[in-house]
């Protein structure tokens, strides 16, 4: 059975936005490897007028402008057919990026990747006809509870994020596995040379060598950030049954000192 590839269509009016990362870092060298793809899609070059438009003016007047839906439809459309004619076809989830699209979290990032990627519609302007959301649409996803000039930002943070989970993307595969909402908490505060700094120095159990001892003292460390900083978390950590008993007295005693 062959494996699909992890792969991403991005619709946007500024496809050269996209060398951020096709050409940059952790996921230049991955697209290098063949680990993921990439394929832009403008919709300008699915316009059937002289001024190649994508916008126009909303009905019921307002500010801003709103995208066509057609140009876009038609972009999304490519899109699908090529994704079918890969040798591992299948049908990625159209997803726009929108700040009143449900949160992207930790556990839609690995639904995501485990999908093999999506179609991600990078809009602009004020809006994007509504009849193309209900239409070619899967979902809507915000990256947080703010606005942005676009959707290319957005869309470039998930695809990054996604691209860290392939094996062989990262130079040690346990980063992906240890870092911040992998275990559902946050993560622990890292050190390096040199061993003082501005009169502070690396924590001792670091520099011990007592594996058990250091893997404890981060497991602490993570927990109380997480406590101090995104009690939810916690909340959703113990629901998960992710919180060993070992956990749980060290939060009690945590919370008993701060209330004291």
């Amino acid at each position: 059975m062959s494996v699909a590839v992890l792969r991403f269509d991005v619709i946007s009016i500024f496809p050269a936005m996209f060398d951020a990362i096709a050409a940059h870092g952790i996921t230049a060298r991955a697209l290098e490897r063949g680990l993921w793809q990439l394929q832009r899609w403008n919709p300008r070059d699915f316009t059937n007028d002289a001024y190649r438009s994508i916008d126009d003016r909303p009905y019921g007047g307002g500010p801003g402008m709103v995208m066509l839906a057609q140009p876009l439809a038609d972009a999304i459309a490519a899109a699908r057919a090529q994704q079918e004619a890969m040798p591992a076809a299948r049908r990625l989830p159209v997803l726009h990026l929108s700040p009143r699209g449900r949160p992207f979290d930790h556990e839609r990032l690995l639904s995501l990747v485990e999908g093999g990627g999506a179609t991600l519609i990078a809009s602009r302007y004020e809006a994007v006809d509504q009849r193309l959301l209900d239409t070619c649409v899967d979902e809507e996803v915000s990256v947080g509870d703010f606005v942005v000039s676009g959707g290319e930002l957005p869309a470039m943070m998930m695809i990054d994020a996604a691209v860290r989970l392939v094996p062989g993307a990262l130079n040690d595969d346990r980063s992906a596995t240890e870092e911040s909402f992998a275990t559902g908490l946050l993560d622990c505060p890292q050190y390096t040379s040199p061993e003082r700094y501005r009169d502070l120095p690396v924590p001792e159990v670091l520099l011990s060598g007592h594996h058990a001892r250091i893997a404890r003292w981060r497991r602490e460390r993570a927990l109380e950030i997480t406590w101090q900083r995104r009690p939810e978390l916690l909340q959703a950590a113990r629901a998960a049954g992710r919180l060993s008993p070992v956990d749980e007295r060290f939060l009690a005693d945590i919370g008993a000192h701060e209330r004291d």
